[in-house]
């Protein structure tokens, strides 16, 4: 691997002093809280914001920690690049816009987060480009709704907040076969227990603040190129293959090759609106990572276990997880995709109604009642008045979500604990 030079002003390093590779973890990273680095001749700034040269410019682009950061996470998905964003709304909405504008379109799941299936709905066609919404198990309603001019197929590994599978590999052979990329957002199940890219996922986003980061203190997203859609096989994606005014006429597909797709967002995206990873938050993330594997295990088997208590429960009307599916199609799909398990986070449905459900809500203790999940403590919300409020009825229904549906986030605490607090709850 080719190791760069950084020289940053704010840290006083001698010009031309190599740092270490620390991409692999050998030793510890650093923090480059700088907001830009020093060139060491007018030749080599030129260069770098021509694209010539790949070294640091403005931490608004790149970050020596975020770029550890980024290396990483994009190790463990199998993607060739990584770029760490913001948040994770951040992250869906420059990976969509990096292809499509306005008169552009996409299809998406129907079961997505309600903060994503509302920038879809809504957000997005303020600026033009129109979505349309398949059931993920309806393959035939999903290749109806691709158009001439749909540039790409979106969907969640798990659905949010069921935990409902989706085939990831159906989904992007038929992706494919019109000729756009499929985006898959694994936040609720992590490379750990999936990786999309293996099942034809072509682009990959997170959410970092949930299981990546883990302690439910610092706000991220990351996008992961599979780097393997091959961007020239029809002019839909123009942006990437033909000469980009803003690096006077820079085509991306051949300046960076398979990472040509990230590269772009870094370029023009995080450039011109600079929703911009903090080198700090990339450092948190970089510690959240070092026990992913760890915690994700520990979350999945406290969550199994709170199913089987919750699915026996006399006041319990149903709960949704993959795991006890009754349908024979998401029973294969759990088994396809989820050999180690997964769903930490899924909902239930308790008997008596939207009061009932908040007030078994308030009574927890030990859970936590906040906006956020993979956190390692428990967590716990009302869907329907919170996360996804903005949805009509009908679209409440649709993804499966009812007035009396309870989200649980299950943490890692003792399971013995974790039940006895919904005991005391009911």
């Amino acid at each position: 691997m080719t190791k760069r030079n950084y020289k940053f002003e704010t840290l006083q390093l001698h010009v031309g002093q190599e740092q270490p590779d620390v991409a692999t973890g050998a030793r510890a990273v650093p923090i480059y809280q700088t907001s830009s680095f020093v060139f060491d001749n007018c030749k080599q700034a030129e260069d770098r914001f021509a694209l010539a040269d790949a070294g640091n410019i403005y931490t608004r682009l790149t970050n020596p920690t975020s770029d550890i950061f980024e290396r990483r996470i994009a190790a463990l998905e199998g993607g060739v690049a990584a770029l760490a964003v913001a948040s994770g709304m951040a992250a869906i909405s420059y990976a969509v816009q990096n292809i499509a504008s306005v008169g552009d379109h996409i299809v998406a799941a129907g079961n997505i987060y309600g903060g994503t299936f509302n920038l879809f709905a809504h957000t997005f066609k303020e600026i033009g480009i129109e979505v349309s919404f398949f059931e993920p198990d309806n393959f035939e309603q999903l290749k109806k709704s691709i158009r001439e001019n749909t540039k790409a197929v979106f969907i969640e590994t798990l659905g949010n907040p069921n935990s409902d599978v989706v085939d990831i590999e159906e989904i992007a052979k038929i992706a494919h076969s019109f000729g756009i990329p499929l985006i898959v957002d694994n936040t609720f199940a992590t490379p750990y227990l999936v990786r999309p890219i293996e099942y034809g996922a072509d682009v990959v986003v997170h959410s970092a603040t949930k299981f990546i980061g883990g302690h439910g203190t610092t706000i991220g997203g990351v996008i992961i190129d599979g780097g393997k859609f091959d961007w020239k096989q029809n002019d839909k994606f123009k942006a990437l293959t033909e000469p980009n005014p803003s690096y006077h006429g820079v085509v991306f597909t051949e300046a960076a090759g398979k990472a040509a797709y990230i590269t772009k967002i870094r370029a023009i995206l995080l450039r011109d609106n600079g929703a911009t990873l903090s080198p700090i938050h990339s450092f948190i993330f970089l510690q959240g990572l070092e026990t992913l594997s760890l915690r994700v295990e520990r979350h999945v088997e406290n969550a199994l276990k709170v199913v089987e208590f919750l699915k026996n429960h006399p006041e319990v009307e149903k709960v949704h997880h993959p795991s006890i599916s009754e349908d024979e199609r998401q029973k294969d799909l759990y088994k396809k995709y989820f050999k180690k398990g997964g769903g930490s986070i899924f909902t239930f449905e308790i008997k008596g109604g939207e009061e009932r459900a908040k007030a078994f809500i308030d009574k927890l203790e030990l859970f936590s009642l906040l906006a956020n999940v993979a956190d390692v403590k428990s967590l716990a919300i009302h869907p329907a008045s919170t996360t996804h409020a903005q949805m009509t009825d009908e679209e409440l229904e649709a993804s499966g979500i009812k007035k009396n549906t309870i989200r649980l986030s299950i943490g890692t605490e003792n399971i013995d604990d974790i039940i006895e607090d919904l005991k005391l709850a009911f």
